[in-house]
């Protein structure tokens, strides 16, 4: 069992690209999925295209890393895929997670060059806020891409890369978008090893934000739940660095995401039930819950 962690900090668009490398390479995959909230959003997502293990009571880097390495080998000795996605929490140390993969690597399992994706659009504001563990994720990768840069400029595109050789000068950075690139590209991500061991500051945990999820809530009308976005957005709850779920508005299903102060929706399968997660600092976790879960008319 070849083992492929996809890293990148929140809301990089970890599971989309995971969707896309399964699409292009029909090999057989299962992902383990390691949610930073208690309440999984990502892996019904997932399901559609793939199995899934999920782990959504901790971060595999330090909390739960008996639990995840259990995991890794229960999966390899009893489903035995040919590759296994291991797309950890947003906020995990990738280096942690490498280490925790490592003690457990024996001639079945191999560990496969990790995948980053950086968000072009919070690439900055992350550096500047989550310092070093922004950075750990980016210089313990082998490959970086840049993601949500369809439409931004050549330039700028070209900018974030040279900062990205600055922290790693070792890693494979393409500027064409992963959507583009060609078949063997894809193959590629999953026969290139590990390179040798990259030593970054010893850390430990995560950043100290907040997570609150909610599940079974009510969405009255489309543009009701929009402007609760807004608000969101607007920094009135908190600072809010993550949001996503899906919800059923007047019998039809969609899903969200929302990065910072961009945010997308679109249709999507049916769940069992409506959930979403909120991830930020300095959350007001009371008007979260009368927004969300009580449903207060809060616009006339």
């Amino acid at each position: 069992m070849k083992v492929l962690v996809i890293s990148g900090f929140l809301g990089a668009g970890k599971t989309r690209f995971i969707k896309e490398l399964v699409r292009r390479t029909r090999r057989n995959f299962v992902v383990l999925e390691n949610e930073y909230a208690d309440i999984g959003v990502d892996g019904g997502r997932l399901k559609e295209d793939v199995s899934v293990w999920e782990l959504t009571e901790g971060c595999i880097c330090c909390s739960v890393k008996s639990d995840f390495a259990a995991s890794v080998l229960t999966i390899s000795n009893t489903l035995a895929p040919e590759f296994l996605v291991v797309e950890p929490t947003g906020v995990g140390l990738l280096s942690a997670v490498l280490e925790n993969i490592g003690r457990i690597a024996y001639e079945r399992i191999e560990v496969l060059s990790p995948v980053a994706l950086v968000d072009i659009h919070c690439f900055d504001e992350y550096l500047k806020t989550f310092d070093a563990f922004y950075a750990d994720q980016i210089r313990n990768a082998g490959t970086l891409l840049i993601s949500k840069a369809e439409n931004s400029p050549p330039e700028r595109v070209a900018a974030v890369a040279a900062e990205l050789r600055g922290l790693n000068t070792e890693a494979d950075i393409p500027q064409r978008h992963y959507s583009e690139q060609p078949q063997e590209w894809w193959e590629a991500l999953l026969s290139k090893p590990r390179a040798g061991e990259r030593a970054f500051t010893d850390l430990e945990g995560h950043p100290e934000l907040s997570q609150v999820g909610y599940s079974g809530f009510t969405v009255n009308t489309m543009n009701e739940f929009l402007l609760k976005l807004q608000l969101l957005m607007r920094g009135n709850l908190g600072r809010v660095y993550r949001a996503k779920g899906c919800f059923s508005v007047q019998g039809q299903w969609a899903s969200f995401d929302l990065v910072k102060d961009r945010y997308a929706i679109e249709p999507c399968a049916p769940s069992e039930e409506s959930k979403m997660v909120i991830i930020g600092a300095d959350l007001n976790e009371k008007y979260l819950h009368k927004l969300f879960v009580q449903n207060e008319r809060l616009f006339q």
